[in-house]
């Protein structure tokens, strides 16, 4: 099964991601990701895809099409993958369609986790991470148990991203919208878009996902 996750920054890709990935046996592919681990490894693309940074230039999109046809004919993604990040326009979901197509990969399901702006931008700019062990938490949501102090690990030192506050997430959340919007008639018409209330419950969002998905398949 191969799918494509849509919705910005903070809807809670990565977290459902991870659970398809335990239940349904499917690979998460970050386009990010593999950038980095190509360029450390030394590999062709990754050296092309190093000078185009270096030079402070976006990594062009025939770079990332070269990297996820070669990322998605690895054993790994035996059972399938989801997309995170990628596609972001529609000249790349055309790109993407024609490596699936050439490798006989069908695309089956494309589900954007539908969020409210002004919620969102309050449930990322209240986030921070422990210092020392990455546990996460929100001012008014998730605050640990005793204020100051890590609960999984007990430090006492606490991190927040620059680009969590409210004005650059509110700014983040209109170029998604802008890139992204031309994504959704495109896989409607292929009849594979689904939407999902990313503003819910992530137990409740996960099971509005796998209502899509279907039953897990059984193994053995």
């Amino acid at each position: 099964m191969n799918l494509i996750l849509l919705g910005p920054p903070g809807a809670g890709k990565g977290t459902q991601a991870k659970r398809l990935e335990d239940r349904y046996g499917l690979k998460q592919i970050s386009t990010g990701d593999m950038l980095r681990a190509e360029v450390r490894s030394g590999s062709e693309i990754g050296l092309q895809a190093k000078a185009v940074m270096e030079r402070g230039e976006l990594v062009p999109d025939a770079i990332i099409i070269a990297m996820l046809a070669e990322r998605v004919a690895q054993p790994d993604v035996a059972q399938g993958f989801i997309l995170d990040g990628f596609p972001r326009t529609v000249p790349q979901a055309e790109a993407l369609d024609l490596v699936l197509r050439d490798k006989a990969m069908p695309l089956h399901h494309v589900i954007e986790l539908q969020v409210d702006d002004a919620a969102l931008v309050d449930r990322i700019a209240g986030r921070f991470t422990c210092a020392r062990c990455g546990e996460g938490y929100h001012d008014q949501y998730k605050p640990p148990a005793q204020a100051g102090v890590c609960d999984q690990c007990g430090h006492t030192g606490f991190t927040r991203r620059a680009d969590d506050k409210a004005e650059l997430v509110a700014a983040r959340l209109d170029a998604y919208h802008r890139q992204t919007a031309p994504l959704l008639p495109y896989y409607a018409a292929q009849g594979i878009l689904r939407v999902v209330d990313g503003m819910a419950e992530m137990n409740e969002v996960a099971r509005q996902v796998e209502a899509i998905l279907g039953p897990v398949p059984k193994t053995g």
